[in-house]
């Protein structure tokens, strides 16, 4: 239950119009009123996903005016209200109509610091887990780039709690040995009855099917850094293909791709050329959850902002438009202190798989030493659990996902219905992270 390529087809012209401007009650009532006709399977999918889109939107801005500014007057030192209205003018902050009320993205202090550095610097509290992270980066680019490459063996694991009581299937993820991973072990799991997917799953995981609330999964794995790629081969069926409807060759993708290789030499200078546009040219900020886009790739090429997964679907879009394999990759950015979601791409060039990651290799982000190092270079701080986006677990969820793309928080659903985010909390820890 995870093919959402009917979001190529277009909703009705009356339905469009309420959603810009706003009126999703009125958009949901039309929507509603058409579902009940006799029409066609894939048609009538695409209304019903686009009511529960509308639903999953609202909670991506759950700020009025009022909260937004006490968050505002929280989260940086001296903020003046008028200010408000001035970033909202330049694009800084991400807010919508919402029936009638001004609402406010969920994280839009965050990607206001993002945005506009000279603002960050009047942050209230100090981002010591960036600064952090930062650091250990930079340590270990400089290490890489001397030749001196690492193993680690990595403790982790993730702990999921479902608010309410009921019976439950729940996915979470876990590694997969490939690319820089290997010897990868359960060590525990909670409940004690569970069913774990092959190594060669696109997105792995363990299945749970219980009566519980808690859920819990620890593992260890081996894994290795990583200088000018990995020897492996293409599926040139799969990785230069379209996947609807995040990876499409649109009018404009087309256009882009061929004005940014024109002239290139080799596939390696037009995945380079790709992944230096991506970088050079867009903004990470935090976006709303995947599920409420409707083609991520063709966002990012026109808003020239967001978040690591979306710069690794631009740049994967990209690439198989010039001819180029490109695939997923995605997991965790792990470190001995704290782990997190995140995404990355790879390109397959002269034999070789090259990771490329365009978000800790934004150039106006990060700067030139990580930009140069993260095309064709990896860190040891992930944790791979998925090649691919897009694809079915093992076994299939039978409601539409709460992240359609990729798995890195676990899905959960009952015998009704999927649970969204909002209805359950995810935990990601580390316990070790040592050299050997």
């Amino acid at each position: 239950m995870n093919d959402i390529s009917f979001l190529t087809i277009p909703l009705p012209e009356d339905v469009e119009r309420e959603i810009k401007m706003g009126n999703f009650a009125g958009a949901t009532k039309i929507m509603r009123k058409l579902s009940k006709r006799d029409l066609p399977p894939e048609f009538k999918m695409r209304m019903e996903y686009e009511m529960e889109r509308l639903k999953r939107m609202r909670k991506d801005f759950p700020w009025n005016r009022e909260s937004a500014v006490k968050l505002l007057r929280e989260s940086i030192v001296g903020f003046k209200e008028e200010e408000l209205d001035k970033w909202i003018s330049l694009g800084l902050i991400e807010r919508i109509i919402m029936d009638g009320e001004e609402r406010f993205y969920e994280r839009f202090v965050e990607n206001l610091f993002f945005l506009e550095p000279i603002i960050s610097k009047r942050k209230v509290k100090r981002d010591e887990l960036g600064d952090y992270s930062r650091g250990i980066i930079r340590r270990a680019i400089r290490r890489l780039n001397k030749g001196e490459l690492h193993k680690y063996r990595v403790v982790a694991g993730i702990k999921l709690r479902v608010k309410r009581k009921g019976t439950y299937r729940v996915w979470l993820p876990i590694p997969k040995e490939n690319f820089q991973i290997e010897r990868v072990r359960i060590l525990k799991a909670y409940p004690k009855k569970y069913e774990i997917a092959d190594n060669h799953a696109a997105q792995r995981t363990i299945y749970f099917h219980s009566n519980s609330k808690e859920f819990q999964v620890e593992f260890e794995y081996v894994i290795s850094e990583v200088r000018g790629g990995m020897e492996g081969n293409a599926d040139l069926n799969e990785n230069l293909k379209e996947k609807p409807p995040h990876v499409r060759f649109t009018p404009y993708i087309k256009s882009l791709a061929e004005g940014i290789t024109r002239d290139a030499e080799d596939n390696y200078e037009k995945a380079k050329r790709i992944y230096n546009w991506i970088t050079h040219n867009t903004n990470y900020t935090y976006v709303r959850e995947y599920c409420t886009y409707n083609n991520i790739s063709e966002f990012v090429a026109t808003s020239l902002r967001g978040d690591c997964g979306m710069f690794a679907l631009l740049f994967i879009t990209l690439a198989r438009a010039a001819g180029i394999p490109a695939k997923w990759q995605s997991g965790w950015y792990i470190t001995p202190k704290f782990a997190s979601p995140h995404d990355w791409a790879q390109v397959y060039v002269d034999g070789k798989w090259l990771p490329v990651d365009a978000s800790f290799g934004n150039y106006r982000r990060n700067g030139e030493v990580r930009n140069v190092f993260y095309f064709g270079n990896m860190d040891a701080f992930r944790m791979i659990a998925n090649d691919d986006f897009q694809v079915d677990f093992i076994p299939d969820k039978k409601y539409w996902r709460s992240d359609p793309v990729d798995n890195q928080r676990g899905e959960v659903e009952n015998e009704r219905r999927n649970l969204y985010f909002d209805e359950f909390e995810s935990h990601l820890y580390v316990k070790e992270f040592k050299r050997i």
